[in-house]
């Protein structure tokens, strides 16, 4: 064994990422802060308003506490790690992961906000914001590699349009930050 290579027992082996080269969202730890902030003062808020107005008491305090606890779950952002033919995704409670060199569908979800949806031939299925693809291009590198590997396999049977949907627009996101950065926009 390497010198500096950790073994990770037990359940925590399905935790650990395959060896190689991988990207996350680097912002990932900015925007948790920012969350837990958002419910902290929340938190301290109510039971501010509520003690000053003497009605505060530990049923009341439970409850705000549940609020801003509730407040974290939706604010707190998912941490996205991909490598080479995979994709995970870690919120709160859960972590899902998927192989993007063996997808078997890419799509677009019905909803508020837009998302893209990836499974894979093991029933993995994936939640994606696409603007975190825009702003991470290593993120949309590895998926973009995976989803080729999927076209070439023959495995990806539904999601080529929402693939160059998405391509165009990180494409479209690029060319407009280096215009920026180069003056010329």
């Amino acid at each position: 064994m390497e010198r500096g290579t950790r073994i990770v027992p037990g359940r925590e082996a399905d935790k650990a990422e395959p060896p190689g080269q991988h990207a996350s969202n680097t912002d990932w730890t900015r925007e948790r802060r920012a969350a837990i902030g958002c419910a902290c003062l929340l938190l301290t808020l109510l039971l501010l308003i509520d003690g000053g107005s003497g009605r505060l008491t530990a049923p009341r305090a439970a409850l705000w506490a549940g609020l801003a606890t509730l407040l974290l779950a939706v604010l707190m952002p998912a941490r996205v790690t991909a490598g080479e033919g995979w994709l995970t995704s870690r919120r709160l409670l859960r972590q899902r992961r998927v192989r993007t060199d063996r997808l078997v569908s890419v799509r677009w979800s019905d909803g508020i906000s837009q998302r893209l949806v990836l499974r894979d031939l093991e029933g993995g299925r994936v939640e994606l914001d696409p603007a975190l693809l825009v702003t991470h291009p290593q993120l949309w590198r590895h998926l973009d590699a995976g989803a080729r590997a999927s076209l070439g396999r023959g495995t990806l049977l539904c999601g080529a349009t929402a693939l160059n949907q998405l391509s165009q627009r990180i494409d479209g996101e690029t060319a407009r930050t280096v215009f920026t950065v180069s003056g010329l926009r």
